[in-house]
């Protein structure tokens, strides 16, 4: 089975087709198609490998699935004994993402 190494949103990623992974919020609408920057691609059956010099020729393409809010992140400061103290909470933008070609 073939994979690849992907790059999107300062990650990398290492996919196989039909794959579902949850990545930074891209800018796309729902069942839009996005291609990735590929940085190196395998295989398993044949254990050759293809390292791109920083990238490969071809790309990886993609549907995004849907947009959505991540889970509340705390954030919190604290100072002892001098009673102060602040919460705030944020919850990212992500983007879940099927790989359709590799």
């Amino acid at each position: 089975m073939k994979f690849a190494v992907i790059k999107t949103g300062g990650k990398q990623y290492v996919v196989k087709q039909d794959d579902e992974i949850v990545i930074d919020h891209l800018e796309k609408d729902k069942d839009a198609e996005i291609d990735f920057d590929t940085l190196a691609q395998g295989d398993d059956e044949s254990n050759a490998i293809q390292l791109g010099n920083p990238l490969l020729k071809f790309r990886v393409k993609a549907v995004v699935l849907e947009n959505f809010k991540g889970d509340k992140i705390r954030v919190a400061r604290f100072k002892s004994k001098v009673r102060y103290r602040k919460v705030r909470g944020f919850r990212p933008m992500l983007s879940k993402v099927r790989i359709t070609a590799i």
